[in-house]
């Protein structure tokens, strides 16, 4: 079995190329890979599109990313919360492009790109402005619309505990759409607060096994989006 681990953040996001796909972890504040998106930050890849349920919270993580001009195009569900000002300004200001997703159908079409589903019909938003240009047919008289799966060159989760092989445990609500991003990313990077030796992890309640996984880095400590969000704390 190989061993995953990589030294540090830096190296696990060095290789990720401008004008490529990254999906990006985290519901709201839970599970969002702060670490990996700062050194993503600091690596300089630019013109991204992320997929991510969020637009990032204050002046850090994946705000800080857009902020800093290394976002081309955005496709999540909630791109404007309570402590997202960064993402709307650079709206309206015409520098970065939004596809909207309702969050199910979000996590279906990364779920259905994870299981080599190219497309799948849905109910939600038929008949409304999100089906703008796609297709449409009805079944049982309920409109429905095509909605493609959504793949990604790169996906950087966090979990909450890690062996050598990238077996992942999340934490809680910090579970969302790590699973399936893994899943759904031709390289998969995670950051973990505990990794240990193989064997260390029981077995049974391994959520994502390591093959979709690529690549581990061990922090320790990980920083907290709403911590650091009400501390007014801006990176870089």
């Amino acid at each position: 079995m190989i061993d995953k681990r990589v030294a540090s953040a830096a190296e696990a996001v060095a290789e990720i190329a401008d004008g490529e796909t990254v999906m990006i972890g985290g519901f709201g504040e839970a599970g969002s890979p702060i670490e990996l998106v700062h050194a993503l930050i600091d690596q300089g890849a630019s013109d991204l599109t992320v997929i991510s349920n969020n637009a990032g919270n204050g002046q850090v993580g994946l705000a800080a990313l857009i902020r800093c001009g290394r976002v081309a195009k955005i496709v999540g569900s909630y791109p404007r919360s309570s402590n997202s000002t960064v993402f709307a300004d650079d709206y309206r200001a015409g520098r970065i492009e939004l596809e909207l997703v309702p969050q199910g159908t979000l996590a279906e079409r990364i779920r259905a790109g994870g299981a080599g589903i190219p497309a799948f019909y849905t109910p939600t938003g038929a008949a409304t402005e999100l089906a703008d240009g796609k297709e449409q047919r009805s079944f049982d008289g309920v409109p429905h619309v095509l909605e493609h799966a959504l793949r990604a060159d790169w996906a950087l989760i966090k979990a909450g505990a890690a062996d050598w092989h990238g077996n992942l445990l999340f934490n809680k609500t910090a579970r969302n759409f790590g699973p399936i991003m893994a899943m759904a990313a031709q390289t998969t990077v995670v950051q973990a607060a505990t990794v240990g030796a193989p064997g260390s992890l029981d077995p049974e309640t391994v959520v994502t096994p390591g093959i979709f996984v690529n690549r581990v880095v061990h922090i320790a400590d990980p920083a907290q989006e709403f911590d650091l969000v009400a501390q007014g704390a801006h990176y870089p």
